[in-house]
């Protein structure tokens, strides 16, 4: 899995708790075994011994979370109702909610990404917002799973979610009313009166058939379309499958990506098949940020390794490694990251981000300076290590009402002929 779909955290029941640590313990090392051991002793010495009988089931899912967030921070442990919600997701189905993509970091909820045309985003919750509040309740001390569900829930009913936000740590409340969420992964419409613009939300299993329409659509339109702009900020990832197919819609031939895992076997190769490209050979612009992570990273990667696209905007999440879904029967399954993702020319994206070639900020509102932020992989409390030349940070996307959207017209001005030599704020173009 290559997002950022919220990262939800779960446990098991008591009943299966004692078989799940003799399987583990049967294939462990003998240190494995030996620290399993001491788990069995702590967990009896306490459920014997503790002022208050505590509830088993919280006790083992608090192991379980434990141990997986030692590994990196997109390592989970999914139960029957949290990985039916996940697959519904990456269908693209519909639920009660807010529209946020989340994922925990240091203990707390931190927003990846609004979804467009949403309750979330229509109030103003940005990427980069840290959740610390939920109603009432304040989240350090929840699981994912558990801050999850809080926002969870039927249509028409209010919650209020409070939210520290940049470097200033400016808190906001937001009191948001619940919608059913169906995503629309993507949108399209004709811009500087003869560019496709094409904006991908989410990498679902809808992705690759709304871009072929979306094409399709501009085809018939009546404009003689004479390139094309692919908007992938703000956009945390999804599917591998899918990010491969929409490089296909643009090449004919070439390697899509690579993975590579801890030995060989996991070593996989994707490459393009002709016959699959839409785009006719027509110039291509990708848009991304600091909230374009893991599919929007091997999509805006693979073009720009392969000459086919011009990349816009500043330097994406960083999100470069592959979770796999182990499936574990009835219990529901595990998300394990398996293995790092490389592009075409062999760069890897873990911690370290795709590089536009035309570095341009948003023209941030003045009331937004300094309140806005995008940390990136990097700065992920356990991330999965990329030797030392790891890179924090990206500049946070304000959304185009909230800001003169310099970055678009960057790509219709290039896209038209005339080199982007736009100014944004602190910093001027490169």
């Amino acid at each position: 899995m290559t997002r950022a779909t919220s990262y939800l955290s779960i446990g098991v029941a008591l009943g299966v708790t004692g078989a799940l640590i003799a399987n583990v313990v049967s294939a462990a090392t003998p240190g494995g075994s030996a620290g399993l051991s001491l788990y069995r002793l702590v967990f009896e010495k306490a459920f014997d011994n503790y002022v208050e009988t505590p509830d088993p089931t919280k006790m083992t899912n608090s192991a379980i979370n434990g141990m997986l967030a030692s590994l990196d921070p997109h390592s989970n442990f999914l139960d029957a109702k949290a990985l039916k919600d996940f697959q519904t997701s990456m269908r693209g189905e519909e639920f009660g909610g807010l529209g946020l993509e989340v994922m925990q970091d240091n203990g707390l909820v931190r927003v990846v990404s609004p979804i467009d045309d949403t309750p979330a985003a229509r109030a103003g919750v940005m990427a980069g917002d840290m959740i610390v509040k939920i109603d009432a309740t304040a989240v350090k001390g929840l699981t994912l799973k558990e801050a999850v569900d809080k926002m969870r829930g039927p249509a028409r009913t209010h919650v209020a979610i409070t939210v520290e936000r940049g470097d200033l740590k400016t808190t906001k409340v937001f009191d948001i009313v619940r919608e059913i969420i169906h995503v629309q992964p993507v949108r399209s419409r004709i811009e500087g009166g003869d560019l496709g613009y094409i904006r991908i939300t989410q990498f679902n299993e809808q992705t690759y058939d709304a871009l072929k329409a979306a094409i399709a659509k501009f085809r018939s339109s009546g404009v003689n379309v004479k390139g094309y702009i692919l908007d992938l900020r703000n956009n945390p990832g999804g599917l591998l499958s899918q990010s491969i197919r929409v490089v296909n819609s643009f090449i004919d031939s070439g390697e899509i990506v690579s993975t590579r895992g801890r030995t060989s076997d996991l070593y996989q190769e994707f490459n393009a098949r002709p016959g699959y490209n839409l785009s006719e050979g027509k110039p291509l612009v990708v848009l991304i940020n600091g909230g374009s992570a893991s599919a929007s990273e091997i999509v805006s990667g693979a073009l720009q390794d392969l000459k086919r696209a011009t990349l816009i905007g500043t330097r994406s999440f960083g999100k470069g490694s592959v979770q796999t879904v182990l499936p574990l029967g009835a219990d529901g399954a595990l998300k394990l990251t398996t293995a790092r993702y490389f592009t075409p020319s062999g760069r890897s994206i873990q911690a370290k981000g795709i590089e536009p070639d035309f570095k341009i900020l948003e023209d941030i509102p003045d009331d937004l300076k300094g309140k806005v932020q995008s940390l990136g992989e990097a700065s992920l409390q356990g991330h999965l290590k990329n030797g030392t030349d790891e890179q924090k940070g990206s500049d946070a996307y304000v959304p185009p009402d909230k800001a003169k959207d310099t970055q678009l017209n960057a790509a219709i001005s290039l896209l038209h002929g005339k080199p982007p030599l736009i100014k944004a704020s602190n910093e001027p173009a490169k």
